[in-house]
């Protein structure tokens, strides 16, 4: 019989998983720097030629734990309903994921959260591989902004910018979605700190949501284009 790509997909999954966990615990218990490759591969029991073919790096074995957030912002602005602005929905969004203590606001006081996070934020090759996926992220964002921009010129346009030069009709786009990510990082190291210094995630989220509603109010006094009406 015939074994359906379903669930061939899942036990790849469940592999992956696997894999993932037990290089995540490895580092956690030694530390990034000190535990191989090869440590990882002895530790589930499959050869490293067998670990490559789902991990193409160490670093990915990391952080493949946020993969299911990568484009997340684009995704919101090209899901949002209709007459929602971009930045009421990122915001809406991010808001709602304080409520729920996703990881990825740093608002989760789990303890293995904490160390998972110190480990990425503290080791230099792990938060370049972070920054290399935060603009990817900067990127796709950058274009759903352009999609959204109620006054978005069109693509022939090069109407000459301050100083006589052409101005890429997607210039606001990308530098909207620069800030934006930027806020999102800022805020989610600052809940990180804040729960590593000693405090609770339901003690602080109070603060995390006016610190978010903060944020995003600054953002939308530069970025009027995708701000709407009304505060945050």
């Amino acid at each position: 019989m015939t074994e359906r790509p379903g669930l061939r997909e899942r036990k790849r999954q469940r592999t992956h998983d696997a894999l993932s966990a037990a290089a995540v615990a490895l580092f956690l218990e030694r530390g990034y720097d000190r535990v191989s490759v090869a440590d990882v591969a002895a530790a589930a029991e499959v050869s490293k030629p067998t670990l490559f073919k789902y991990f193409a790096s160490k670093e990915d074995l990391v952080l493949h734990r946020i993969l299911d957030h990568r484009g997340e912002a684009a995704r919101v602005v090209r899901e949002r309903a209709p007459d929602e602005a971009p930045l009421t929905a990122l915001c809406r969004h991010f808001v709602a994921g304080l409520d729920r203590r996703d990881p990825v606001t740093g608002l989760n006081d789990d303890r293995e959260v904490l160390a998972y996070h110190g480990m990425v934020f503290g080791t230099p090759s792990l938060a370049a591989r972070l920054a290399q996926y935060a603009a990817h992220d900067e990127t796709a964002l950058a274009e759903a902004l352009a999609e959204a921009s109620p006054t978005r010129p069109s693509p022939d346009d090069t109407s000459p910018a301050p100083g006589g030069s052409p101005a890429p009709t997607d210039l606001t786009a990308r530098l909207a979605a620069s800030q934006i990510i930027a806020v999102h990082r800022v805020l989610a190291r600052e809940n990180w700190r804040q729960l590593t210094g000693g405090r609770k995630a339901d003690d602080l989220h109070p603060a995390a949501v006016a610190a978010a509603r903060h944020a995003f109010d600054l953002l939308a006094g530069g970025l009027v284009r995708y701000a709407g009406t009304g505060g945050f």
